[in-house]
């Protein structure tokens, strides 16, 4: 099913499911299942953790691609770990955080809205000469949908992290350098937590880029050891927010019935 199909199912589910609150929340339930990618999150992560750390570089470089679209071949074992530490910060706000807050705001037709901006975003937001045009649109949509998401996602790596202080420091000095408005507050965010520097030196597809690095001033190198850290700091920021969305979307609710 295509993404505008989702989306059009969904919202059509929902309306249905409207009657019935055990149907609503099963239908919750569902989606959020469907939309929300913590889990595989963590386990594409560790697998890659598990190679590097048995010295089977090959296997880590062959997986790498199922977290991001790094060239891997370009890569050792500590720019590995690094790329794995900053798709899991990236992704936590994109496949976890992000998707939460839309179903916090929209229910269902919120969940896979956002999933489905998402996945356009991937399909055809990077620069292209075939979708130059579209794919600009299709990219600032994707900034400005994971806008909110982003945002708590930094606050609550601050928050959940093993330093507070240097988590907010690194996200007030550095978000703003990495090209991305999003990704820029969560990697640095992650990178004050985990105590590490990220940024730096990447190619894509060939294309080398070099972006600026994020906690420089106090931040080690990242090993392999830190990508279980980012997992564990991953999955403690998806359950605090699941408790804020789901405690703001009741407290919304409870404020509505008021008000009838």
């Amino acid at each position: 099913m295509c993404a505008g199909a989702a989306v059009a199912a969904g919202a059509l589910a929902a309306a249905s499911a409207r009657r019935s609150r055990g149907a609503s929340v099963a239908l919750t339930a569902a989606a959020t299942w469907a939309v929300v990618g913590g889990t595989s999150l963590g386990r594409e992560a560790r697998a890659v953790g598990a190679a590097l750390a048995s010295g089977d570089l090959d296997d880590a470089r062959e997986r790498l691609p199922r977290l991001c679209g790094r060239d891997p071949q370009a890569l050792d074992g500590p720019g590995i770990a690094r790329a794995v530490v900053e798709s899991v910060a990236e992704n936590t706000s994109d496949a976890v955080v992000g998707a939460l807050v839309w179903g916090a705001i929209g229910g269902v037709p919120g969940l896979l809205g956002f999933r489905a901006v998402n996945t356009l975003d991937a399909m055809v937001g990077h620069r292209s000469p075939r979708y130059r045009r579209y794919g600009w649109a299709s990219a600032r949509l994707d900034d400005l949908a994971g806008w909110p998401g982003a945002r708590l996602t930094a606050a609550l790596a601050t928050v959940a992290g093993g330093d507070p202080r240097g988590a907010a420091r690194a996200w007030r000095r550095d978000a703003a350098k990495h090209p991305s408005p999003n990704a820029g507050p969560v990697e640095a965010a992650f990178a004050g937590a985990l105590g590490v520097r990220l940024g730096g030196t990447l190619s894509y597809g060939g294309r080398v880029e070099h972006r600026p690095v994020l906690n420089g001033g106090g931040g080690r190198a990242v090993g392999t050891a830190d990508i279980e850290r980012a997992v564990r700091l991953s999955t403690r920021v998806g359950v605090l927010a699941l408790a804020v969305c789901a405690g703001g979307r009741l407290a919304a609710g409870a404020l509505r019935r008021r008000r009838a």
